[in-house]
């Protein structure tokens, strides 16, 4: 099921005493989400995702603006009539009842002719829970399951009625490291399994990056970015982009071209062909960076941390918005951790510019 957004908006009125300028939670969104992807809304608390997809789900109204599932206007609907699947943070299991009767509480609020025969919504039932893999766990109650467990209840439940589109709202932040690597494979799978079309919110971009299709990158209810994790992630738009995707983040200089070359300091350290004379911020990946004793860029050494294939820098220089650099090496390198400087140069392909003015991509 293809999804259309269409300028769609959510405003709130101000809060205080005297408050009159409205919070804009989502500003003039224009989305279209192909069928069968999974999608990543993406972006740090406050960005609008959540509230995207509650205007998605009909939770909440759009103060304007259309949505579309497939050639169907849905923005009037409710959200029975919508045929969503959603998934909450906190699971939102019924404590009282059996992990079978969970997932069969949707199926057993069906009305009129929708209603199904007792023998079929206990295969629909069996067929979730199978399909992830809780199917051994069915007369127990949520307080027996793991969190992990929990998860997968709520997304049985949710996949059970076979929604038009699924929608799931931050549904790993409350597992632990191990188990949201786990569980976020799961959701992959099911998806691929299922192929229905999935909007899928979360803060963490390695989540994101992992299991989507393509990401929407918002920021203040506005999008910044769209497009498949790699490419976006390779040719980010503006600075915000930049800073907001990569694990460890990018390094951030201040910098000036000057006569087709990027100086960061006094060191001339790459060609900046085609971008005129003008003060400029340059961002490398973490992995942009190369050894070399006669290197153009010098960093005051502060670490070197080994983690087995790859070995990361530690570093510091006075035009470096980022609190330290850290820049990762292959361990086949050799670094002399008590030296007192590291000198780097710079690869031209993991080197972005952006203007200091507005942030945007100098290309």
């Amino acid at each position: 099921m293809k999804v259309t957004l269409h300028n769609l908006t959510k405003k709130y009125p101000g809060r205080g005493k005297g408050a009159k300028t409205e919070v804009i939670a989502v500003n003039d969104l224009n989305v279209e989400i192909p069928d069968g992807k999974l999608i990543g809304l993406l972006g740090p608390s406050g960005c609008g995702k959540s509230t995207t997809l509650n205007l998605l789900s009909g939770l909440q109204p759009p103060t304007s603006g259309r949505i579309f599932f497939g050639d169907e206007d849905v923005t009037d609907l409710t959200p029975q009539e919508r045929g969503v699947g959603l998934v909450f943070q906190n699971y939102a299991l019924y404590p009282h009842l059996t992990v079978r009767q969970n997932i069969l509480f949707p199926l057993q609020n069906l009305k009129g002719d929708a209603r199904l025969p007792k023998e079929v919504m206990e295969q629909k039932a069996l067929e979730a829970a199978k399909l992830v893999q809780i199917d051994g766990l069915m007369e127990r109650k949520p307080a027996e399951l793991s969190g992990g467990q929990q998860q997968r209840v709520a997304i049985a439940r949710a996949l059970v009625k076979m929604p038009r589109i699924l929608l799931l709202d931050e549904p790993l932040s409350n597992l632990d490291a191990r188990l949201r690597l786990q569980t976020r494979e799961e959701i992959r799978r099911i998806q691929r399994e299922t192929k229905i079309t999935t909007v899928f919110v979360t803060h963490d971009q390695e989540e994101a990056m992992s299991i989507s299709d393509q990401i929407v990158v918002m920021k203040d209810g506005v999008i910044q970015q769209i497009g498949k994790p790699q490419e976006v992630y390779d040719q980010p738009k503006n600075l915000f982009v930049a800073k907001f995707l990569g694990t460890p983040p990018i390094n951030v200089f201040a910098g000036q071209v000057k006569g087709g070359r990027l100086f960061i300091g006094d060191a001339d350290v790459l060609a900046a062909p085609g971008v005129t004379d003008q003060p400029v911020f340059a961002a490398v990946r973490p992995e942009g960076f190369e050894l070399g004793e006669n290197a153009p860029l010098s960093c005051a050494l502060t670490g070197v941390e080994v983690m087995g294939r790859d070995i990361t820098v530690v570093a510091t220089h006075p035009d470096c918005e980022n609190t330290a650099i850290r820049a990762i090496i292959s361990a086949e390198n050799q670094v002399d951790a008590g030296a007192d400087t590291v000198r780097f140069a710079l690869k031209p392909h993991k080197v972005f510019l952006f203007a200091r003015e507005d942030g945007a991509r100098l290309l």
